[in-house]
């Protein structure tokens, strides 16, 4: 497959609103490739030097002498925090473990889902889910599905959105040396032009809640893995364990940064199919009636999240990070996200995604570094160290991902 094959997939309305913005769609969905190749977890090694090292290094005493983290008296402190505590962390695995929950299509079918954010302050504290009132910003069009509480607590889908987690997921790089862009992709599972993770209870409040499908229309007993080795053909490909008779699903995380603290968070759900399949994501149609490039102001549903493309590259570099390392198999590509909890107030699990490339000036300079905070890629941006692709202005891309936040590393 040519990249001008990829490129057509990307959605019709961002190609109407903005033909600049369209061809940034498609440079990023290419670039995105990283991400699906080397998916960042604990897992990966050569990503070790982005958690906090213990505070006996370079100390006269053992760790076990030192207090616990400020964080374990105020979370607004430094330290770990876990911020979707519905689920059970494993940081040395890269793995969250969630509720699974069963639902009803209009049809009968089951949908097995999760839950990691909501509009609702108080149902998310009390059920351990992140807080996100900016998405009642995205009941535009297609953008939020709706719901009811049905008998027995069952939600029943009212939508009729469908995902198809049958075709199998691949991404091929390009030749040696010419990783990016890719050969070819292909998504591993894809939503009809109207799901999206979102799900408003019309008869429970009217609450928004973030509610990402792991699978459909398949019985318990077909997408059982307790152990592990799931069938991919019927569940989302970040499962790594399914356990229906349970009530778990354990999902694979993923590392970044936000505003210079190490964060894990999930990679669910995209509004382009070329990012939905380099993510190993659900394609979602229904995002793309969410605005984005407008990040922080009245009625925006989104934050950003920032990407590079030409970053510090070595596998041993304390300093890599961005797209051309992680196609060169050296780690993921460490993203920078926008505002957390604990860290702000604007927090939302849709992410606008923001593609930076660093300028032959800079690179000559020596200026190149890993970058870990949001105001400071917007200095380098506003300094002219940082562009869009082949110069363009910076900014959004169009392209939007569904990654809720999980867990703060420091």
């Amino acid at each position: 497959m040519r990249i001008r094959d990829v490129i057509p997939q990307v959605s019709t309305r961002d190609r109407r609103r903005d033909g600049p913005r369209f061809r940034l769609i498609a440079l990023l969905a290419v670039a995105l490739a990283a991400i699906a190749i080397s998916p960042v977890s604990a897992q990966d090694d050569d990503d070790d030097d982005v958690r906090p090292a213990p505070a006996s290094v370079g100390a006269d005493v053992p760790l076990t002498y030192f207090g616990p983290a400020p964080s374990d008296v105020d979370e607004d402190l430094i330290g770990p925090v876990t911020l979707l505590k519905a689920g059970q962390v494993d940081e040395d695995a890269g793995t969250i473990t969630l509720p699974l929950y069963e639902g009803r299509s209009r049809d009968g079918r089951p949908i097995w889902y999760v839950v990691t954010d909501t509009t609702d302050a108080a149902n998310a504290a009390a059920l351990g889910l992140n807080h996100s009132p900016k998405l009642s910003y995205a009941e535009v069009g297609t953008g939020v599905r709706q719901a009811r509480i049905g008998e027995g607590g069952t939600l029943n889908f009212l939508s009729g959105a469908t995902v198809d987690f049958a075709p199998e997921h691949s991404v091929t790089p390009g030749p040696e040396g010419a990783e990016f862009p890719p050969a070819d992709v292909q998504p591993g599972s894809v939503g009809d032009a109207r799901y999206s993770p979102l799900v408003k209870i019309i008869n429970a409040g009217g609450e928004i809640y973030n509610a990402p499908m792991i699978a459909y229309g398949s019985t318990s007993e077909a997408i059982s893995a307790c152990d592990g080795n799931p069938d991919y053909s019927l569940v989302h490909d970040k499962v790594v364990s399914i356990c229906p008779e349970e009530g778990t699903v354990t999902l694979e995380m993923t590392l970044g940064f936000s505003f210079s603290k190490p964060v894990f968070y999930l990679s669910m759900d995209a509004n382009d199919p070329v990012a939905a399949s380099l993510e190993r994501a659900t394609l979602a149609p229904g995002m793309n009636d969410i605005d984005v490039g407008a990040d922080d102001s009245l009625f925006s549903a989104v934050e950003r999240i920032f990407l590079f493309a030409n970053g510090p590259t070595g596998e041993e570099n304390p300093q890599r990070q961005g797209l051309n390392s992680a196609l060169r198999g050296e780690g993921g590509p460490l993203n920078i996200l926008g505002g957390i909890p604990t860290v702000a107030t604007d927090y939302s699990p849709l992410w606008d995604v923001n593609l930076g490339v660093w300028t032959d000036e800079a690179i000559q300079n020596g200026y190149v570094a890993r970058e870990t905070e949001e105001f400071r890629i917007l200095g380098l941006v506003d300094q002219g160290w940082v562009t869009g692709p082949g110069g363009a202005p910076y900014g959004s891309t169009g392209i939007l991902v569904n990654c809720p936040i999980v867990h703060r590393l420091l």
